[in-house]
């Protein structure tokens, strides 16, 4: 195995693995694991590919500012090349992007300002337009500009289209890919009418983006929806789209995205994003309504270790409608943590402060309940265990039973949800009783959650 001289060698070669697993109807499918690349995704290609292509125009000065706005991915691949190289970055991402991204991006050393994802393009806080005007605004700066750069599909035109073809030794019926600023349909589209013309060119599209009906029906809409995947689909087309190769669409839901980015994780092993799980359902798809064999090829566009805390939470996907809970037409629809299946947080009346402090932090909670054996005797919050450990940190080593509340107001299951306002109302949690046996807590987001379901 050679040594490499830096971790920006890595970017590119990544591997492809047949699905062995899933359901693929007459077809062969292959996962390209763009996953693999250092910075964990496609994106790495076209940070190195601007940055690069940059220098060598000499548009870029040593310990230039580089200013993006990104929705994802391609600030990862920036913050990368951008360390390695020495430039400073600031970034602009709208407020959907996930938890692990914005940290990544941090302790990279990226400048992050978090923007508006409820607004379109033409507006000052959409993603874009703040990002261009940071940039004319910023002494020295260098807008990278994904959607307008042409070094962007010439990443995927003389980079990942040949290694595709390489490592298929010529031999690929479709591809299907997802479009955000465009530069892997457009490179891709341009490499493969000359290479291999019989290639089709499929795309996957969130529910909300313009694109499917622009592809399908030749029909630009003016209006998109909103959506959660990130880092795909679009509300506009792209300064550097080319689409006239694309003859397929398919609209993916987020809900059929997470869940089929759960399945590639539990039937190949395979840990993808939000994306991936939006091509993948667009390809099984495309695979099963062929009638006869064919080579398809699907890429796993990011690793889902950027999604933990989203789709890969149980608890994300509950509160989001996106798996499907148990109806009991009581107040066990709004509890998000039963006790009966042992997903409530709880401690015992003997575990000290500093235990009841730490698993607040751990499992992001307000309040825990305070179980002896399965009997309910107390309840512990933040403002509990401020009171009683203010003026001396010491008492944190207190069993929990010294700062418990042990008088409680406890809510039977059958009652009417609007006897939750009342106790929200006092700053208290809803305690679920059936009878003497404890069912869970009920929070105020957890009302907001169940409401926001019943809307959708």
């Amino acid at each position: 195995m050679a040594i490499h001289s830096s971790v920006l060698e890595l970017i590119g070669d990544t591997p492809i693995v047949q699905a062995r697993r899933l359901d693929t109807g007459p077809c062969t499918l292959y996962l390209k694991l763009e996953s693999a690349n250092p910075g964990g995704s496609i994106k790495d290609r076209i940070g190195m590919s601007m940055i690069e292509a940059a220098e060598k125009r000499g548009d870029l000065k040593p310990g230039a500012t580089l200013v993006e706005g990104t929705a994802g991915n391609t600030g990862i691949g920036l913050a990368l090349v951008a360390q390695q190289k020495g430039y400073k970055l600031i970034l602009v991402v709208p407020d959907k992007m996930s938890r692990e991204k914005i940290f990544n991006l941090k302790a990279m050393g990226a400048e992050v300002i978090l923007t508006r994802s409820d607004v379109a393009k033409g507006h000052p806080e959409y993603y874009q337009d703040l990002a261009e005007r940071i940039a004319r605004e910023t002494p020295g700066a260098y807008f990278i500009n994904q959607f307008g750069n042409p070094d962007n599909p010439a990443a995927h035109e003389f980079g990942t289209g040949p290694e595709i073809l390489r490592q298929m030794e010529g031999e690929l019926d479709a591809i299907v890919f997802g479009c955000g600023s465009s530069g892997t349909m457009t490179g891709l589209s341009r490499c493969f009418a000359q290479h291999s013309p019989k290639t089709e060119m499929i795309l996957a599209d969130p529910v909300g983006s313009i694109l499917t009906q622009y592809i399908n029906e030749g029909t630009l809409s003016t209006k998109s929806g909103s959506w959660l995947v990130e880092g795909i689909g679009e509300d506009f087309l792209p300064q550097i789209s080319d689409f006239s190769r694309v003859k397929k669409a398919y609209a993916i839901s987020d809900r059929e995205s997470f869940l089929t980015a759960r399945e590639l994780l539990a039937k190949e092993g395979i840990l993808g994003g939000s994306s991936t799980g939006t091509l993948l359902a667009a390809a099984l798809k495309y695979c099963r309504e062929q009638t006869e064999p064919k080579k398809v090829l699907v890429f796993v566009c990011d690793t889902g270790n950027k999604y933990l805390s989203k789709m890969y939470n149980d608890y994300w996907m509950l509160d989001n409608g996106f798996i499907d809970r148990p109806q009991y037409g009581d107040l066990r629809d709004l509890i998000l943590r039963p006790y009966s299946q042992r997903d409530t947080v709880v401690v015992s009346p003997t575990d000290l402060l500093t235990t009841a402090y730490q698993r607040m932090k751990l499992y992001d909670v307000s309040q825990l309940p305070v179980m002896e054996g399965d009997r309910l005797v107390g309840i512990v919050d933040e403002s509990d265990v401020l009171l009683h450990v203010y003026g001396d940190e010491a008492r944190f080593r207190d069993p929990v039973a010294t700062a418990m509340v042990s008088k409680l107001d406890r809510l039977d299951v059958r009652s009417p949800i609007e006897a939750l306002l009342p106790v929200f109302d006092r700053g208290q949690v809803a305690i679920i009783t059936d009878g003497d046996t404890f069912l869970g807590l009920i929070t105020r987001i957890d009302l907001l959650n169940y409401l926001r379901r019943r809307a959708q």
